[in-house]
Formats: structure tokens, sequence, C-alpha cells
């Protein structure tokens, strides 16, 4: 089967790989239907991570059942699924505490498994799912093509929007800012309008994710950044600062502007893959007893909640794909997203 592989910073590649099979009894395997690039999976694409060795990429899929192993018991072969951006077993502490990306015997695709075998990348024509059981997440039905990017989102950057919006705290009422106009800043918003904020700001340099942005739920654009950007946001506010702000990028950059943006007893929700962070503002954060929460989203918490919202459309995240190519293009994916060509791309086998 054909899958992508990254061999060297900007060097990506569509290689004939082996065929995946069940290779232990909590296993499945997945026909892909849709795929996609990351903004973290630019990292390795910029060089900011090493890319020691050629090897498998993606880490966000939907797709249909084709094979299970002996002891799956949630999913038979024809069943759509949607694969969170790590897989988990379900059962053990932290699963049960709903952060199932610390799983004890979980991880994350395109790396190894606890077993030492190789664990598939998510951007193939198909993907040998371990712990099936605690990962998949079946829809009722095959979806048709005009659903799969709704549900396509929720692998990763809608459940990792809503966790900045939860970590954060976001309730009814609430003032909210958000840092960082990628898929995942932009389903911060679209969460944090869900959850009952009264008025949401977005810092946004950038026309076309502004636009959906403000279809999220958006209220006010911020085009300047630092402390301009911070007393625009104040004037603008009438106030200190917001009562949550929503970090979503994960530079030094990004999180002081986050902090510096939060209202004093104000907080922050962080979801933003931290490369490039060497400090916290601890000082400012003290005076002014701004919190700080969040982390990698546990995506699988929070899929019962948010998938049946999709399916019915009172949910629509899929707007953050803004272009589409064949797995056959996935180069020319990766490409766009790097110079901030397209928001996020999706892949079709």
């Amino acid at each position: 089967m054909l899958a992508t592989t990254i061999h060297a910073p900007g060097d990506i590649r569509l290689e004939e790989v082996p065929d995946p099979h069940v290779l232990l009894p909590t296993d499945a395997v997945v026909r892909v239907s849709a795929a996609c690039v990351c903004g973290s999976d630019l990292w390795r694409y910029r060089g900011v991570v090493p890319v020691n060795r050629p090897g498998r990429i993606g880490h966000e899929f939907v797709g249909v059942v084709t094979d299970v192993g002996d002891e799956v018991g949630t999913v038979t072969p024809g069943d759509f699924v949607i694969a969170p951006f790590s897989y988990s077993c379900g059962t053990c502490v932290n699963c049960r505490n709903g952060v199932q990306t610390s799983c004890v015997r979980g991880g994350f695709w395109a790396g190894r498994d606890r077993d030492d075998l190789p664990v598939d990348g998510g951007q193939g024509e198909q993907v040998r799912v371990p712990l099936a059981d605690g990962t998949l997440v079946r829809t009722p039905e095959v979806p048709d093509d005009a659903l799969l990017p709704g549900l396509l989102a929720l692998t990763d950057v809608m459940g990792t929007g809503h966790h900045a919006a939860v970590r954060g705290g976001v309730r009814p009422g609430s003032v909210v800012a958000v840092v960082g106009d990628g898929a995942v800043g932009l389903c911060a918003v679209l969460a944090a309008r869900r959850l009952g904020a009264e008025r949401i700001v977005i810092f946004s340099r950038h026309p076309d994710r502004q636009d959906i942005a403000r279809g999220f739920g958006v209220d006010d654009v911020i085009t300047t950044r630092g402390d301009e950007g911070v007393e625009e946001l104040q004037t603008l506010l009438d106030a200190p600062g917001a009562d949550v702000v929503l970090e979503a990028v994960g530079n030094q950059d990004s999180m002081e502007q986050a902090v510096a943006a939060a209202r004093p007893g104000g907080s922050v929700g962080y979801v933003g893959v931290p490369n490039g962070i060497t400090e916290l503002p601890m000082r400012a954060m003290f005076n002014r007893n701004v919190g700080l929460a969040g982390g990698v989203a546990p995506v699988r918490a929070y899929l019962e909640e948010l998938l049946p919202e999709v399916l019915d459309g009172r949910l629509s995240p899929g707007a953050v794909f803004d272009r589409t190519v064949p797995l056959s293009d996935v180069g020319e994916a990766y490409a766009a997203m790097d110079r901030r060509q397209a928001v996020k791309v999706m892949l079709r086998p």
C-alpha cells in the first residue's frame, strides 16, 4: 500500500510500505477514508523537531474497519470509525480519569508500541490500530463525503480546541481571547462559543482565517501582537484583559502574550505544542493571579460528547479544511500549510 514518509526536513514522500495486518488480538485494521496534515507535523517538516531517520508520519484519520483481532468487541468490519491522535486502552487508571494521552499501555501514531512493534502513521491507505476497543469510536452509519471534514476534525483539532476551553475554564458569560489562528485556535473559538462565551476575540493577521473565525463565532479580530496587541485588547474590552485566554501556538511569544492578555484572576488554557518555550512568565502570573492549565488534549475523552453534535449539524468544525488533495499530492499539502496557503489540508486516498 501507499503511505507518507518523512526523510528529512522538507522531504515528504509517498512510498510503498507493507500492508498492515492484525498482529495482536486487540488490533483492528482500518481502510482510511480521509486523513490530514497537522500543524504539529510541520515541526518535523521544518526541522524544529529533528528527523533522525526516515519514517511514517501523520496522526489524524477516519475510515472503515476491515479486520479485527479476536479480543476486539466494540467495532466490527464495515464500521466507520474515528481514530483520535493517540491510541489508548480505555481501562487503565489514566484512561478512567479521562487522560487517555497518558495511557499506560497506549502511545502515538508513527512510532513504536510498548511491545516495540511499529505503529503506522495516519497518512496512508490503511492503518493498524492497536488497542482498538479503547481507541476507536464508531459512527452509527457510514457517513457521506459532506460529513467527512467534521468527523476528521474530531480526531484532533476540535477536541484540542475544546480541551483549551475546558481547561481554561470557559463558562457562560466568559470573555475569551484566542492566541493562534491555525486550525486548533479556530476550533478553540468554536468550543468557547459552544460553552457559552459571551464575547470572543482572536489575534489574527490572516484574512482567510479571520473569515473562518467569524463564522465560528468570533466577535472581534485584533491584528497586532505583543504589548501593542494586549493594549488593543484592553481598550476593546474596556477591561484589564480577558477572563480566559486560549493559547494554540506553542512558542515563547504566544505564551507571553496569552498570559499578558488575561485579566488579573483570569486563566490561560494552553494546547499549543511547546516547541521553543524556554520559560514561563512566572512573575507576571504570580503578580496578577493568572492561572495556567492545559497540555496534550485527551481527544478520546471528548468524542462521545462532541460526535453527536457533528452528526446532527449543531457543530461544524470541518470548515477548517480549506483544501483537499489526493494522497498522491501529499507533498503539496505540506508545502501549502508550511507557506500558510492553507489552514488545514485534507488528504483523500
